[in-house]
């Protein structure tokens, strides 16, 4: 793996275990805790109300790699961060006599709105320099204010409109555009242009062979540039460490680059990859190169190759047919 640290970094997994999550000092019901989607739901029908909730959370490091690394000082931070409020708390975590780093973080239902993400790094003195952060799980925990169910939300609206006459006035200029990517609200939104000619039957309807296959074809390739603009939002708006270490976001963002990054960066930890990608932005230093490798990963999060062969073998059928 390409090491893009300046400084030697935790390999193994680091794991991340909600244990309990009270309300007002209740303990909340373990049908709230999905550990399989990495979900917390604090809205209960019971219990509407509330003003902190307390997370019990449990990590375990590779504790023969962390004994024997080369750093010191060895320790363990849960982080709470809300891109909608701008909300950072960080608590340290305490060893145990078993290994494992416990702790209690608190949600004051006053300063998140929505959705926050829990997420752990490990710090340690490397090289004389205190705090560099050698380690962050790959896990990332929601914690949903207004869900009773603990489940992953969709990450992007669609939204079927009329660009010529519709209720948004800002769409009349791209009237002939049959769609477009909107990134700059907290979850980003394709308009589909249902005055374009033919594009909502094709999307909406069921229809032949070479039909279906068209209709997938144009969907990817919506989704291709959904991808690829939502990639582009999300690097452009990083919080950045003192150290000028860039952290992963919370919400949509984050969802983004953790199925991106691993093809625009092959080989490369999460961590490493963001970093780079970073760099290579804010010094214009193989940025246009990287070009490629985003409009490769976005194509494959489309399914974009799965949907030209159908489209292609459909046509091929249809014209044997008609022979």
């Amino acid at each position: 793996m390409k090491t893009l640290m300046p400084y030697p970094t935790v390999v193994g997994d680091i794991d991340v275990t909600i244990e309990k999550v009270a309300l007002d000092g209740r303990d909340l019901s373990y049908s709230m805790i999905s550990r399989t989607e990495h979900v917390v739901a604090l809205h209960e029908i019971e219990r509407t109300k509330w003003d902190e909730a307390r997370i019990e959370v449990r990590v375990s490091l590779p504790e023969r790699e962390i004994e024997t690394g080369p750093w010191t000082d060895v320790g363990c931070v849960v982080v709470l961060t809300e891109g909608a409020t701008n909300t950072r708390l960080a608590r340290p975590l305490r060893k145990k006599p078993d290994g494992a780093w416990v702790g209690s973080v608190p949600v004051s239902r006053a300063l998140y709105r929505a959705r926050a993400s829990l997420m752990v790094s490990v710090v340690a003195t490397v090289g004389g320099v205190a705090g560099r952060v050698i380690g962050t799980a790959d896990t990332v925990w929601t914690i949903d204010l207004t869900a009773r169910v603990p489940e992953r939300k969709k990450e992007l609206n669609i939204v079927e409109i009329d660009f010529r006459d519709g209720t948004e006035e800002w769409l009349v200029r791209f009237k002939d555009s049959p769609w477009l990517v909107e990134t700059s609200g907290e979850m980003p939104t394709v308009y589909l242009n249902t005055g374009f000619e033919g594009l909502a039957p094709l999307l909406n309807g069921a229809g032949s062979e070479m039909e279906r296959g068209a209709r997938g074809l144009v969907a990817s390739q919506i989704a291709d540039e959904a991808w690829t603009a939502m990639f582009h939002a999300a690097v452009s708006d990083l919080d950045i460490d003192d150290d000028g270490t860039p952290q992963i976001p919370s919400g949509w963002r984050e969802t983004v680059l953790r199925h991106m990054l691993p093809d625009v960066m092959p080989g490369a930890s999460l961590a490493d990859a963001l970093l780079e990608v970073h760099e290579r932005r804010t010094d214009d230093q193989g940025w246009s190169e990287l070009q490629t490798y985003i409009h490769h990963a976005a194509a494959k999060r489309a399914r974009v190759p799965k949907h030209l062969r159908t489209a292609v073998r459909a046509l091929d059928r249809a014209e044997v047919t008609d022979r």
